[in-house]
């Protein structure tokens, strides 16, 4: 107490060792509170990012183990002398997901042309193939339909599980890593020198157990988180964007519900392709002309070595993969939309939430029995609004208006950009990849606390406070499948175009 001057009349300590100690005291607590609540919303996002991909892959990796399994069994050394057809398109499906420059729809349609050149061999052992020939025969595809309606529902599935896949795990990533970049807080001189007057002050008066009224408190947080309130507006879209997308992936988006019976699916076109051998054929020779006769013995040794002697046996599964990562994506997706609500205007709550620590003020009881600034007193003050244009009145905090705070405003628009791409995923429309590994995320937060001893939850309340008190406070159509039309240039405009308006149409 005998260490500094009267609160009222000036900021500082008596000595400029004091001022200075208090000065990083306060500054630390203050920015220990914010980690403190941040740091549990970025360990949820960081988890549940986590376990989608670890998800995601996995359900591949079955999926891919559990086709090789049933085919080997069922097709016997036939699937395994055109195995690598099937690995390819998984090689490419994995490639996709971890940020691959690969066209789904081409990708799909490469492969059962493949395997219409493949199965049209088979089906045909008494006939020589040259490769132009082949390709003539792929262009019959779209009209013969030699696989039935499977290559037109799985393409249009895979295409939007996919999208909606990748484009979630990326926007839990890029949730995670837009909070460690925010909650780096450095206050200016002017909010460290309200943090001293608030939080050490009262020890001039020998008011040393008094603390700061919930109102003071909430006036000082939303002048030094003011430029945090900005972001608020913005993350709350984010946040509906991924809620959206979350509901594809319960509904016709489920990944899950597609790559599990990916084998059957695969296994129904070639028993379709089979049984119409026939009629696909003589469509083919009719349109590309008869092919040249292999000799009877060439004949007979192709056949034999095919191991094709009659027909494919028909596929009956006889088990399913085991669950991806020891869950299901139902679980994984009701979880995470849990959180994703908890996490709506977070940053506009931050002031009252760190207020509401029985460590920062006085809380909403007491309100004449605690520190306002100068006494141990009621606080008359009204508390200001949210965001840095809202501090101009400020009764506590001088904050300048007129220089945002760039770090934020990046992240503003990072959030941006990746509901533009959540809205593309949501609709079913391929969108650009962004890189979300752990490396590439950017500076730290440099908060000292450790993922694994970081709670793994977070719980706040969403507090409005208006004046002298405080109160606690689906149909879309679906694209038919992914725009091809869509030019990579065209996309990067309507990006940049989004990105520079304020709100979203």
């Amino acid at each position: 107490g005998d260490h500094l001057k009267v609160c009222s009349q000036g900021y500082t300590c008596c000595s400029q060792e004091m001022e200075e100690k208090y000065s990083q005291q306060s500054k630390q607590d203050f920015r220990n509170a914010v980690v403190e609540l941040s740091n549990h919303l970025q360990t949820v996002f960081s988890s549940r990012y986590k376990k989608f991909d670890e998800f995601f892959k996995e359900l591949l990796e079955n999926a891919e183990k559990s086709l090789n399994d049933m085919f080997v069994r069922t097709y016997g050394r036939l699937y395994m002398q055109n195995s690598e057809l099937f690995k390819d398109l998984f090689v490419e499906l994995k490639r996709y997901y971890v940020g691959g420059n690969v066209n789904l729809e081409e990708m799909l349609n490469e492969f059962w042309a493949r395997l219409l050149e493949r199965m049209f061999r088979l089906v045909n052992p008494q006939y020589h193939f040259t490769d132009e020939y082949l390709e003539c025969v792929s262009k019959y595809t779209e009209q013969l339909k030699p696989f039935g309606d499977v290559p037109r529902k799985l393409k249009l599935q895979v295409t939007r599980a996919f999208v909606a896949a990748r484009t979630f795990a990326q926007g839990l990533a890029v949730a995670r890593d837009v909070i460690s970049k925010v909650s780096v807080v450095n206050p200016t001189p002017q909010g460290t020198r309200a943090l001293l007057k608030m939080m050490y002050c009262p020890h001039c008066q020998g008011l040393v157990s008094v603390k700061p009224c919930y109102n003071y408190c909430f006036n000082v947080m939303r002048g030094c988180l003011a430029n945090q309130g900005d972001l608020d507006a913005e993350w709350n879209i984010f946040m509906d964007s991924m809620l959206l997308v979350a509901e594809r992936l319960e509904g016709p988006f489920n990944i899950e519900s597609v790559m599990d019976p990916i084998d059957v699916k695969i296994s129904d076109a070639i028993m379709n392709m089979q049984e119409n051998s026939m009629q696909v054929s003589q469509k083919v020779f009719q349109g590309c002309g008869q092919p040249k006769t292999l000799a009877q013995g060439r004949t007979a040794r192709s056949v034999s070595e095919s191991g094709f002697s009659a027909r494919f046996r028909p596929y009956n599964p006889e088990e399913r993969p085991t669950t991806a990562a020891g869950t299901s994506l139902d679980r994984l997706v009701t979880d995470v939309k849990e959180k994703l609500k908890q996490a709506k205007k977070f940053w506009s709550s931050l002031p009252g939430n760190i207020c509401n620590d029985e460590k920062m003020s006085v809380g909403t009881v007491n309100e004449n029995e605690c520190w306002n600034g100068s006494a141990k007193s009621r606080y008359d003050f009204a508390v200001t609004g949210n965001g840095l244009a809202s501090q101009v009145n400020n009764p506590e905090v001088e904050v300048d208006i007129t220089k945002p705070d760039m770090v934020i405003r990046q992240q503003i628009m990072a959030l941006r950009v990746m509901t533009n791409k959540l809205k593309n995923a949501y609709s079913g429309n391929d969108v650009d990849f962004i890189d979300i590994s752990e490396e590439s995320s950017g500076e730290e937060s440099g908060s000292g606390c450790e993922l694994q001893q970081c709670s793994p939850e977070f719980e706040f309340n969403a507090t409005e406070v208006t004046g002298n008190s405080s109160k606690s406070d689906k149909t879309v159509n679906t694209s038919a499948a992914t725009r091809s039309g869509l030019s990579q240039a065209a996309l990067l405009l309507n990006i940049l175009f989004l990105a520079m308006q304020r709100q979203w149409r």
